[in-house]
């Protein structure tokens, strides 16, 4: 009986110990985007970097030559080098000299390690990159080949391949960003924080297709008591030109209008002059909103 018992502690030890020697330096390496405690070796320069982040930054500085600017192949990293014992080895989660975790996630397929786990991080196939948020959160779209919020899943227009592209306002890839982004109406995608700093610029319109994105009604409606409060002169009265509506995209002809110009379909002033006059888009729109 006492030697089971003292079998138990024993083994028992060596659990805890492990468990202790895996949870070494946690917290305590990595980068500004990422807690990891292995740096990676990138297979393109061989240079050493905490992450692809890391690397991507540092090779397309603009002191870089234009021929040497490059990103990583991400998917193509087979080594890492321990940050607590500097052993170099092939990327798996547990290092094979130290015993420390390199990453409490790991995704073998993307070769990616982070300490936090908070972020609810899962691998989406189709997309073949890992994500953040939680897999019982998100779905795949197929045709927008990115995934999107269960909240999205019966109302979003799917636009193909949506999110393969830079940001409209920062240029920054959208497909494989670490920062918030944003579905907007239209379908198209941009940064969260790319559309907080248009709306400080009071711009409420979609930088790719024009459409308003969120309800106008106030203003137009105060466009509306503008345009009747200010009467254009005699020569322009009987001024007719032809506009084109980006909200509903159909095209009226209206009297000419210095304020702006109400589309006939939508009741929208998001509109532009196509002919008639110089073209030019409603400028009272941006007037009223400030």
């Amino acid at each position: 009986m006492d030697g089971d018992l003292k079998n138990h502690e024993i083994s028992h030890s060596h659990v805890d110990g492990d468990e202790c020697r895996t949870e070494m330096g946690f917290g305590n390496y990595g980068c500004s985007h990422y807690r990891r405690r292995c740096k990676i070796i990138a297979p393109c320069c061989n240079e050493i970097y905490d992450c692809r982040h890391c690397h991507n930054e540092a090779k397309n500085l603009i002191e870089v030559d234009t021929l040497e600017r490059h990103d990583i192949p991400r998917h193509e990293v087979k080594r890492v080098i321990c940050s607590l014992c500097n052993t170099e080895q092939d990327a798996q989660q547990i290092c094979i000299s130290c015993g420390v975790c390199l990453g409490k996630y790991y995704c073998s397929k993307c070769k990616f390690f982070d300490d936090d786990v908070s972020k609810n991080q899962y691998h989406c196939d189709k997309c073949g990159i890992c994500r953040t948020g939680g897999e019982e959160n998100f779905f795949h779209c197929d045709r927008c080949e990115c995934c999107y919020s269960n909240l999205l899943k019966e109302s979003h227009l799917c636009i193909e391949k949506a999110m393969h592209h830079n940001c409209p306002i920062c240029f920054e890839f959208i497909f494989d960003t670490t920062k918030d982004i944003t579905v907007l109406p239209c379908g198209h995608t941009i940064h969260l924080d790319c559309v907080k700093e248009m709306e400080t610029r009071f711009q409420y319109t979609c930088p790719v297709c024009l459409k308003s994105y969120c309800d106008m009604t106030r203003v137009w409606e105060k466009l509306d008591e503008e345009v009747a409060s200010t009467p254009m002169p005699q020569i322009y009265q009987n001024k007719m030109v032809w506009i084109l509506c980006n909200d509903c995209g159909e095209t009226s002809e209206v009297n000419y209008h210095i304020v702006a110009h109400k589309c006939l379909n939508c009741k929208s002033y998001n509109t532009s002059q196509t002919r008639g006059g110089h073209a030019s888009c409603s400028s009272g729109v941006s007037e009223m909103l400030r």
